[in-house]
Protein backbone atom coordinates (compact mmCIF):
# COMPACT_ATOMS: atom_id res chain seq x y z
CA UNK A 1 0.00 0.00 0.00
CA UNK A 2 1.27 3.57 -1.16
CA UNK A 3 2.06 5.72 1.98
CA UNK A 4 1.61 9.17 2.55
CA UNK A 5 4.64 11.56 3.07
CA UNK A 6 5.71 11.65 6.56
CA UNK A 7 5.72 15.54 6.39
CA UNK A 8 1.81 15.59 5.15
CA UNK A 9 0.61 12.74 7.32
CA UNK A 10 1.77 14.88 10.52
CA UNK A 11 -0.18 17.45 9.30
CA UNK A 12 -2.90 17.72 12.22
CA UNK A 13 -6.13 18.26 11.76
CA UNK A 14 -8.02 21.70 12.01
CA UNK A 15 -10.44 21.19 14.56
CA UNK A 16 -12.52 24.28 13.95
CA UNK A 17 -13.38 22.63 10.40
CA UNK A 18 -13.67 19.31 12.17
CA UNK A 19 -15.59 20.28 14.70
CA UNK A 20 -18.10 22.61 11.82
CA UNK A 21 -18.31 18.98 9.78
CA UNK A 22 -19.79 17.26 13.34
CA UNK A 23 -22.02 19.98 13.64
CA UNK A 24 -23.48 19.16 9.74
CA UNK A 25 -23.51 15.80 11.13
CA UNK A 26 -25.40 16.94 13.53
CA UNK A 27 -28.13 19.25 11.27
CA UNK A 28 -28.34 16.96 9.14
CA UNK A 29 -29.57 14.19 11.33
CA UNK A 30 -32.76 16.44 12.14
CA UNK A 31 -31.09 18.85 15.27
CA UNK A 32 -30.86 22.33 16.05
CA UNK A 33 -27.05 23.53 15.98
CA UNK A 34 -26.40 26.99 17.10
CA UNK A 35 -22.71 27.61 15.49
CA UNK A 36 -19.90 29.36 17.47
CA UNK A 37 -16.98 27.48 16.08
CA UNK A 38 -16.11 29.10 12.42
CA UNK A 39 -15.27 32.45 11.72
CA UNK A 40 -17.78 32.58 9.24
CA UNK A 41 -19.91 36.17 8.73
CA UNK A 42 -23.58 35.18 8.78
CA UNK A 43 -24.03 37.77 6.06
CA UNK A 44 -24.03 37.47 2.56
CA UNK A 45 -22.50 38.88 -0.19
CA UNK A 46 -22.30 42.32 -0.19
CA UNK A 47 -25.31 43.73 -2.93
CA UNK A 48 -22.69 45.86 -5.10
CA UNK A 49 -20.87 42.51 -5.77
CA UNK A 50 -24.11 40.40 -6.11
CA UNK A 51 -25.04 42.90 -9.18
CA UNK A 52 -21.88 42.84 -10.56
CA UNK A 53 -21.26 38.59 -10.67
CA UNK A 54 -25.14 38.63 -12.20
CA UNK A 55 -23.94 41.47 -14.88
CA UNK A 56 -20.29 39.17 -15.84
CA UNK A 57 -22.20 35.60 -16.32
CA UNK A 58 -22.86 36.41 -19.58
CA UNK A 59 -19.35 37.40 -20.63
CA UNK A 60 -15.88 34.73 -20.88
CA UNK A 61 -14.49 34.35 -17.26
CA UNK A 62 -11.53 32.60 -18.15
CA UNK A 63 -7.57 32.71 -16.79
CA UNK A 64 -6.79 36.25 -15.52
CA UNK A 65 -2.80 37.68 -15.44
CA UNK A 66 -1.64 35.35 -12.69
CA UNK A 67 -1.35 38.63 -10.48
CA UNK A 68 -4.91 39.48 -10.98
CA UNK A 69 -6.94 41.53 -12.35
CA UNK A 70 -4.82 44.87 -12.88
CA UNK A 71 -8.17 47.09 -11.83
CA UNK A 72 -8.63 45.28 -8.89
CA UNK A 73 -4.83 45.51 -8.27
CA UNK A 74 -4.58 49.12 -8.55
CA UNK A 75 -7.76 49.17 -6.58
CA UNK A 76 -6.16 47.47 -3.46
CA UNK A 77 -3.25 49.22 -3.48
CA UNK A 78 -5.33 52.52 -3.25
CA UNK A 79 -6.89 50.86 -0.25
CA UNK A 80 -3.45 49.88 1.01
CA UNK A 81 -2.32 53.98 0.80
CA UNK A 82 -5.68 55.52 2.33
CA UNK A 83 -5.02 53.14 5.45
CA UNK A 84 -1.80 53.62 5.73
CA UNK A 85 -0.17 57.02 7.62
CA UNK A 86 -0.78 60.86 5.99
CA UNK A 87 2.19 61.15 3.86
CA UNK A 88 3.19 57.38 3.11
CA UNK A 89 4.78 56.69 -0.24
CA UNK A 90 1.84 55.56 -2.06
CA UNK A 91 1.63 51.86 -2.35
CA UNK A 92 2.55 50.83 -6.03
CA UNK A 93 -0.78 47.85 -7.32
CA UNK A 94 2.64 45.69 -8.70
CA UNK A 95 3.27 44.93 -5.64
CA UNK A 96 -0.46 43.75 -5.20
CA UNK A 97 -0.71 39.50 -6.04
CA UNK A 98 -4.73 38.34 -6.03
CA UNK A 99 -4.65 34.67 -4.93
CA UNK A 100 -7.54 32.68 -4.12
CA UNK A 101 -7.77 33.57 -0.47
CA UNK A 102 -5.21 33.89 1.99
CA UNK A 103 -4.76 30.28 2.62
CA UNK A 104 -2.77 30.36 -0.76
CA UNK A 105 -1.22 33.36 0.00
CA UNK A 106 0.30 31.72 3.03
CA UNK A 107 1.25 28.81 1.00
CA UNK A 108 3.20 31.33 -1.53
CA UNK A 109 4.44 33.60 1.11
CA UNK A 110 5.96 30.67 2.67
CA UNK A 111 7.45 28.59 -0.44
CA UNK A 112 8.80 32.21 -1.44
CA UNK A 113 10.48 33.19 1.91
CA UNK A 114 12.29 29.51 3.42
CA UNK A 115 13.58 26.42 3.12
CA UNK A 116 12.57 22.95 4.50
CA UNK A 117 14.58 22.49 7.86
CA UNK A 118 14.12 26.44 9.00
CA UNK A 119 12.83 27.88 11.66
CA UNK A 120 9.89 30.18 11.30
CA UNK A 121 7.85 31.63 14.48
CA UNK A 122 4.20 31.07 14.99
CA UNK A 123 2.23 32.64 18.04
CA UNK A 124 0.60 30.74 20.09
CA UNK A 125 -2.19 30.84 21.01
CA UNK A 126 -2.67 31.56 17.15
CA UNK A 127 -4.24 30.64 14.29
CA UNK A 128 -3.44 26.43 13.31
CA UNK A 129 -3.05 26.44 9.84
CA UNK A 130 0.03 28.95 9.64
CA UNK A 131 1.69 25.81 12.19
CA UNK A 132 -0.07 23.33 9.62
CA UNK A 133 1.01 24.38 6.46
CA UNK A 134 4.49 25.09 7.53
CA UNK A 135 4.74 21.52 8.77
CA UNK A 136 3.19 20.21 5.25
CA UNK A 137 6.31 22.11 3.85
CA UNK A 138 9.21 21.15 6.01
CA UNK A 139 9.36 23.81 7.61
CA UNK A 140 9.57 24.14 11.70
CA UNK A 141 7.26 25.90 13.28
CA UNK A 142 8.84 27.43 16.20
CA UNK A 143 6.07 27.74 19.55
CA UNK A 144 6.29 31.43 20.84
CA UNK A 145 3.90 31.15 23.64
CA UNK A 146 2.08 34.18 24.81
CA UNK A 147 -0.14 35.21 27.73
CA UNK A 148 -2.15 38.02 29.36
CA UNK A 149 1.43 38.87 30.82
CA UNK A 150 1.52 40.73 27.16
CA UNK A 151 -1.51 41.09 26.68
CA UNK A 152 -1.44 37.99 24.71
CA UNK A 153 1.18 39.69 21.78
CA UNK A 154 4.60 38.77 21.56
CA UNK A 155 7.68 41.21 22.36
CA UNK A 156 11.44 41.04 21.71
CA UNK A 157 11.80 39.38 24.50
CA UNK A 158 9.70 36.59 23.47
CA UNK A 159 11.55 35.81 20.16
CA UNK A 160 15.00 36.05 21.67
CA UNK A 161 13.21 33.17 24.04
CA UNK A 162 12.42 31.05 20.83
CA UNK A 163 16.41 31.17 19.94
CA UNK A 164 17.23 31.23 15.89
CA UNK A 165 14.42 32.24 13.69
CA UNK A 166 13.96 32.61 10.00
CA UNK A 167 11.01 33.87 9.93
CA UNK A 168 7.81 34.89 11.99
CA UNK A 169 4.27 34.82 11.27
CA UNK A 170 2.24 37.86 12.63
CA UNK A 171 -1.60 38.29 13.01
CA UNK A 172 -3.30 41.63 13.79
CA UNK A 173 -6.18 41.69 15.09
CA UNK A 174 -5.04 38.19 16.32
CA UNK A 175 -7.09 34.90 16.25
CA UNK A 176 -8.41 33.07 18.31
CA UNK A 177 -7.62 35.90 20.59
CA UNK A 178 -8.69 38.97 19.04
CA UNK A 179 -5.73 40.96 20.66
CA UNK A 180 -4.86 43.90 18.22
CA UNK A 181 -1.00 44.87 18.73
CA UNK A 182 -0.17 48.59 19.15
CA UNK A 183 1.96 50.63 16.80
CA UNK A 184 4.53 50.48 19.82
CA UNK A 185 4.22 46.94 19.79
CA UNK A 186 4.46 46.91 16.11
CA UNK A 187 7.71 48.55 16.08
CA UNK A 188 9.39 46.63 19.32
CA UNK A 189 8.61 43.07 17.07
CA UNK A 190 9.68 44.56 13.77
CA UNK A 191 12.85 46.00 15.05
CA UNK A 192 13.90 43.08 16.42
CA UNK A 193 12.94 41.01 12.86
CA UNK A 194 14.84 43.80 11.49
CA UNK A 195 18.32 43.28 13.72
CA UNK A 196 17.66 39.63 13.10
CA UNK A 197 17.06 39.11 9.37
CA UNK A 198 13.55 37.73 10.18
CA UNK A 199 11.34 37.49 7.59
CA UNK A 200 8.36 38.84 8.62
CA UNK A 201 4.30 37.24 7.17
CA UNK A 202 1.54 39.48 8.28
CA UNK A 203 -1.99 38.58 8.76
CA UNK A 204 -4.49 40.97 8.81
CA UNK A 205 -7.80 39.81 7.51
CA UNK A 206 -9.61 41.38 10.29
CA UNK A 207 -8.33 44.85 9.54
CA UNK A 208 -11.32 46.54 9.52
CA UNK A 209 -13.63 44.71 12.58
CA UNK A 210 -12.73 46.87 15.38
CA UNK A 211 -14.43 47.12 18.33
CA UNK A 212 -13.04 50.67 18.45
CA UNK A 213 -9.75 52.19 16.86
CA UNK A 214 -7.85 51.05 14.08
CA UNK A 215 -5.03 48.44 13.46
CA UNK A 216 -2.10 49.79 12.53
CA UNK A 217 -0.55 47.98 9.47
CA UNK A 218 2.41 46.12 9.49
CA UNK A 219 3.97 47.60 6.28
CA UNK A 220 4.09 51.04 8.28
CA UNK A 221 6.89 49.23 10.86
CA UNK A 222 8.63 46.53 8.46
CA UNK A 223 8.20 47.44 4.73
CA UNK A 224 9.47 44.48 3.32
CA UNK A 225 7.29 42.20 4.87
CA UNK A 226 4.55 39.75 2.93
CA UNK A 227 1.04 41.27 4.12
CA UNK A 228 -1.92 38.60 3.79
CA UNK A 229 -5.27 39.89 3.41
CA UNK A 230 -8.35 38.23 2.70
CA UNK A 231 -12.38 38.92 1.14
CA UNK A 232 -13.44 36.12 3.45
CA UNK A 233 -14.18 38.33 6.80
CA UNK A 234 -14.56 42.33 6.79
CA UNK A 235 -15.70 41.66 2.84
CA UNK A 236 -18.34 38.58 3.80
CA UNK A 237 -16.98 36.79 1.11
CA UNK A 238 -15.64 33.49 2.92
CA UNK A 239 -17.19 30.38 0.21
CA UNK A 240 -15.27 32.88 -2.72
CA UNK A 241 -12.10 32.02 -1.47
CA UNK A 242 -10.45 35.50 -2.78
CA UNK A 243 -7.30 37.14 -1.27
CA UNK A 244 -4.61 39.08 -1.69
CA UNK A 245 -1.06 39.75 -1.02
CA UNK A 246 1.86 42.62 -0.97
CA UNK A 247 4.76 41.53 -1.39
CA UNK A 248 8.30 43.47 -1.50
CA UNK A 249 9.09 44.73 -5.28
CA UNK A 250 12.13 41.68 -5.51
CA UNK A 251 10.31 38.93 -4.14
CA UNK A 252 7.00 39.71 -7.03
CA UNK A 253 8.57 37.56 -9.96
CA UNK A 254 9.31 35.19 -7.55
CA UNK A 255 5.48 34.74 -5.90
CA UNK A 256 3.83 35.76 -9.53
CA UNK A 257 5.94 32.40 -10.99
CA UNK A 258 4.82 30.22 -8.18
CA UNK A 259 1.40 31.01 -8.70
CA UNK A 260 1.50 30.76 -12.22
CA UNK A 261 2.37 26.91 -11.44
CA UNK A 262 0.63 26.43 -8.68
CA UNK A 263 -2.54 28.21 -8.85
CA UNK A 264 -2.87 29.78 -12.54
CA UNK A 265 -4.78 32.74 -11.15
CA UNK A 266 -7.75 33.11 -8.36
CA UNK A 267 -10.76 32.56 -9.45
CA UNK A 268 -12.42 35.21 -12.14
CA UNK A 269 -15.48 35.33 -11.00
CA UNK A 270 -14.31 35.99 -7.09
CA UNK A 271 -11.70 38.71 -8.43
CA UNK A 272 -14.94 40.32 -10.12
CA UNK A 273 -16.86 40.15 -6.87
CA UNK A 274 -13.79 41.05 -5.09
CA UNK A 275 -13.48 44.22 -7.47
CA UNK A 276 -17.17 45.30 -6.91
CA UNK A 277 -17.26 44.91 -2.61
CA UNK A 278 -14.64 47.61 -2.65
CA UNK A 279 -17.87 49.62 -2.73
CA UNK A 280 -19.39 48.64 -0.30
CA UNK A 281 -18.42 50.41 2.63
CA UNK A 282 -21.79 51.25 4.36
CA UNK A 283 -23.05 48.19 4.21
CA UNK A 284 -20.18 46.41 5.66
CA UNK A 285 -19.18 48.71 8.11
CA UNK A 286 -23.43 48.02 8.87
CA UNK A 287 -22.02 43.83 9.59
CA UNK A 288 -18.99 45.79 12.00
CA UNK A 289 -21.84 47.65 14.12
CA UNK A 290 -23.17 44.22 14.37
CA UNK A 291 -20.29 42.35 15.61
CA UNK A 292 -20.08 45.10 18.36
CA UNK A 293 -23.19 43.63 18.98
CA UNK A 294 -22.61 40.67 19.43
CA UNK A 295 -19.24 40.88 21.06
CA UNK A 296 -20.87 42.45 23.83
CA UNK A 297 -23.78 39.87 23.92
CA UNK A 298 -21.33 36.91 24.03
CA UNK A 299 -19.32 38.37 26.57
CA UNK A 300 -23.11 39.65 28.99
CA UNK A 301 -23.77 35.32 28.46
CA UNK A 302 -20.55 34.10 28.83
CA UNK A 303 -20.39 36.19 32.66
CA UNK A 304 -23.37 34.65 33.34
CA UNK A 305 -22.56 31.39 32.52
CA UNK A 306 -19.04 31.77 34.66
CA UNK A 307 -16.91 32.14 32.00
CA UNK A 308 -14.75 35.57 32.65
CA UNK A 309 -11.03 34.38 31.94
CA UNK A 310 -10.96 35.53 28.31
CA UNK A 311 -8.27 37.65 26.21
CA UNK A 312 -9.05 41.56 25.18
CA UNK A 313 -11.40 40.66 22.06
CA UNK A 314 -10.28 44.09 20.43
CA UNK A 315 -11.10 43.21 17.18
CA UNK A 316 -11.93 40.01 14.36
CA UNK A 317 -15.44 38.44 15.92
CA UNK A 318 -14.07 35.68 18.51
CA UNK A 319 -13.76 35.30 22.34
CA UNK A 320 -10.95 32.90 23.64
CA UNK A 321 -11.87 31.78 27.48
CA UNK A 322 -9.95 29.95 29.40
CA UNK A 323 -12.30 27.28 30.71
CA UNK A 324 -10.76 24.69 33.66
CA UNK A 325 -13.75 25.13 35.86
CA UNK A 326 -15.03 22.67 32.88
CA UNK A 327 -11.82 20.81 31.73
CA UNK A 328 -8.65 20.66 34.43
CA UNK A 329 -12.00 20.32 37.30
CA UNK A 330 -13.84 17.87 36.11
CA UNK A 331 -11.04 16.09 33.75
CA UNK A 332 -12.19 17.11 30.26
CA UNK A 333 -10.01 18.14 27.45
CA UNK A 334 -11.00 21.22 25.69
CA UNK A 335 -11.82 18.56 22.79
CA UNK A 336 -13.73 16.90 25.08
CA UNK A 337 -15.73 19.55 26.42
CA UNK A 338 -16.52 20.77 22.85
CA UNK A 339 -17.89 17.18 21.73
CA UNK A 340 -20.21 17.52 25.22
CA UNK A 341 -21.34 20.75 24.40
CA UNK A 342 -22.55 20.10 20.66
CA UNK A 343 -23.73 16.29 21.29
CA UNK A 344 -26.08 17.44 24.65
CA UNK A 345 -26.54 21.30 24.07
CA UNK A 346 -26.58 21.93 20.44
CA UNK A 347 -23.80 24.70 20.95
CA UNK A 348 -20.67 23.99 18.41
CA UNK A 349 -16.94 25.99 19.11
CA UNK A 350 -13.53 25.62 18.97
CA UNK A 351 -11.22 23.66 21.08
CA UNK A 352 -8.45 25.65 22.11
CA UNK A 353 -6.06 22.67 21.13
CA UNK A 354 -6.61 23.73 17.52
CA UNK A 355 -4.71 27.45 18.46
CA UNK A 356 -1.85 26.07 21.13
CA UNK A 357 -0.71 22.93 21.38
CA UNK A 358 0.75 23.44 25.07
CA UNK A 359 -2.07 25.19 27.02
CA UNK A 360 -5.24 24.77 24.63
CA UNK A 361 -6.39 21.90 26.67
CA UNK A 362 -8.11 24.23 29.09
CA UNK A 363 -9.22 26.97 26.44
CA UNK A 364 -12.24 27.59 24.07
CA UNK A 365 -12.63 29.56 21.30
CA UNK A 366 -16.26 30.61 20.64
CA UNK A 367 -17.43 32.96 17.42
CA UNK A 368 -19.77 35.62 17.85
CA UNK A 369 -19.86 36.34 13.90
CA UNK A 370 -23.50 34.94 13.47
CA UNK A 371 -26.40 35.77 14.79
CA UNK A 372 -27.05 37.61 18.29
CA UNK A 373 -30.53 35.80 19.32
CA UNK A 374 -28.28 32.03 19.09
CA UNK A 375 -25.28 33.22 20.79
CA UNK A 376 -27.78 34.49 23.89
CA UNK A 377 -28.98 30.91 23.46
CA UNK A 378 -26.05 28.77 23.60
CA UNK A 379 -24.45 31.25 26.88
CA UNK A 380 -27.48 30.28 28.48
CA UNK A 381 -27.11 26.66 27.58
CA UNK A 382 -24.04 26.21 28.70
CA UNK A 383 -24.53 28.33 31.82
CA UNK A 384 -27.34 25.83 32.64
CA UNK A 385 -24.92 22.46 31.44
CA UNK A 386 -24.66 20.32 34.38
CA UNK A 387 -21.36 17.71 33.07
Amino acid sequence: MIQAAVRAAQVPPFHAMAMNRAAGDREAAGHRVMHLEVGQPATGLPDTARRAVISALDSPLGYTNATGLPELRERLADRHTALGPPGAQPLDASRIVVVAGASAGFSLAFLTLFEPGQRVGVIEPGYPCYRNALIALGIEAVPISVGPESRWAPTAQHLSNAGHLDGLVLASPSNPTGTILSADSLAEVAGYCSDHDIAIVADEIYHGIIDDGIASPMLEHAPDAIVINSFSKYFSMTGWRIGWMVVPDHLVDVVERLQQNMYICAPHVSQVAALAALDATNELEGHVARYRVNRRVMLSGLSAAGITDIAPADGAFYIYAHVPQFTTNIGLSSMDLCQRWLDELGVACTPGIDFDLARGHEYVRFSYAGEASDLDEACSAIASWAP
